[in-house]
């Protein structure tokens, strides 16, 4: 079905998935059940090579990535966070559809929590998948810092899979000495251009890790993308790789030969290890690829191994609707850009001005945001169409807090595929439909995770009353 062709009429099949989404999050039950979690924000040494040491990593839990965060399908997470950083911050649960007090949006939905401060986060997760939790203040620094770890929602189809592991990549930019490169950070040709590109590829903060699986078993391996702005292509060594989530929502699966991640996505792959020793993995978004991880296959387990079929979801239909409200999106600027004026904080500045006196170089709709910059106010229960267009020269990976939408996805080597996404790798010049139902209440961020580019204007938020 093409999306492009919407109208007032009826025009869209939503998938089951749909169902689960429309499950708001703002009822606590008594009989559910409480993971609780301490997270402590603090500066922790990380020995990223043998020839030295990185002191200034801020890190939860003195660890990178911060510990993983579990629960069941509508489990509640209480998370008891501690900033014992010198800077405030506050936390993001990226992919969930959280209740809006809950979203960790620096004045927006919350205070930021200053240092020395304890905050509590408590939220029912309605839907299983792969999520995870950053940093979100100051995201282009306090990210690139460290301060990310994954969130991995569990259901009954989880059980079935013999290994579940969790590859959750970055891209750190250290200088010579092994160090995050201070120096570089708030530098006009990142926030102008690509974002903060880095030179020190990790998966789950290492080089090159290796992980046992077990024969004749079923893998399921959970991709995030926790770069600032790098865009990760991952391939291997196997003839083709089945894709079964994306941003934790189930798809029908599909063979891809190699998959592109935009910072905050992420994909989950089924393994079948029939036959094999080793499997390597590759990240080439690069002229040469990287070695990025491998999985050495026990040949002696003594694990009773399912040997049939997972039995993944169903993907099913749900009655078509009528009369979305439309938005439209119209994103312009950086370099090479043909943005020559906007409006920041209700002056109308010409490019140079606002690159120069303000650092800002991306706007919606001829207006540069922050937080508290309202795109739309929209009614509960409305279908929303964001017709986005990517007007610049620059890749974007578009994000809507709260909520997941449908997207045409031109991201596959099939390039008609219909998905349910919260993050959505735009190309230049690409223009697109984001298709939800408002039935979560709140005010929703919406903006680049090329993180550079949403400190320097791509960003506002939906509010839905």
């Amino acid at each position: 079905m093409d999306i492009n062709m919407l109208s007032r009429r009826d025009f869209l099949n939503f998938s089951a998935a749909t169902i689960a989404l429309t499950c708001l999050p703002n009822q606590i039950q008594s009989n559910q059940l409480i993971r609780n979690y301490k997270l402590t924000a603090a500066i922790t040494p990380h020995l990223f090579d043998t020839k030295g040491v990185s002191d200034n990593l801020w890190l939860y839990n003195k660890e990178t990535p911060g510990p993983i965060i579990e629960a069941k399908e509508n489990d509640i997470i209480r998370v008891e966070f501690v900033n014992n950083l010198h800077e405030a911050t506050t936390i993001h649960w990226h992919g969930i559809k959280n209740i809006n007090k809950m979203d960790g949006v620096p004045y927006l939905t919350q205070d930021p929590v200053q240092p020395g401060e304890t905050y509590i986060y408590e939220f029912p997760v309605k839907n299983a998948g792969t999520f995870w939790y950053h940093a979100h203040v100051e995201t282009w620094k306090q990210i690139s810092k460290g301060l990310y770890g994954p969130l991995v929602v569990k259901n009954e189809v989880d059980d079935q899979f013999d290994n579940d592991i969790v590859i959750l990549a970055d891209d750190w930019r250290l200088n010579k000495k092994y160090q995050i490169d201070e120096k570089s950070f708030g530098s006009l040709h990142d926030w102008s251009h690509a974002g903060r590109i880095g030179n020190w590829l990790t998966i789950n903060g290492k080089k090159f890790p290796k992980y046992s699986i077990n024969k004749n078993g079923h893998t399921r391996l959970r991709f995030i993308n926790a770069s600032n702005a790098r865009i990760l292509s991952f391939g291997s060594s196997l003839d083709g790789m089945k894709i079964i989530s994306i941003d934790g929502m189930s798809v029908e699966p599909f063979i891809e030969d190699k998959f592109n991640l935009g910072p905050g996505q992420r994909v989950d792959l089924l393994i079948k290890t029939d036959g094999l020793s080793t499997i390597d993995f590759f990240e080439v978004s690069g002229k040469k690829p990287l070695s990025a991880f491998k999985l050495n296959i026990n040949q002696i387990s003594k694990k009773n191994i399912i040997k049939k079929d997972i039995n993944l979801p169903s993907i099913k239909k749900i009655p078509d609707f009528k009369n979305p409200k439309i938005l439209k999106i119209h994103m312009q600027g950086g370099a090479m850009g043909n943005l020559a004026k906007a409006y920041f904080e209700g002056v109308e500045k010409n490019f140079r001005s606002l690159a120069m006196e303000d650092k800002k170089f991306w706007a919606f709709n001829k207006e540069v945001g922050k937080y508290e910059h309202s795109l739309a106010s929209v009614k509960k229960g409305q279908i929303i169409i964001l017709e986005v267009w990517n007007d610049s020269r620059w890749p974007h990976s578009m994000h809507l807090h709260g909520n997941h939408f449908y997207v045409q996805s031109k991201e596959f080597s099939n390039n008609d595929k219909l998905v349910l996404r919260d993050t959505y790798l735009m190309q230049p010049g690409e223009k697109s439909k984001f298709i939800y139902l408002a039935d979560n209440p709140g005010k929703w961020l919406f903006h680049c995770h090329m993180l550079e580019h949403a400190a320097s204007g791509m960003i506002g938020y939906i509010e839905v009353l």
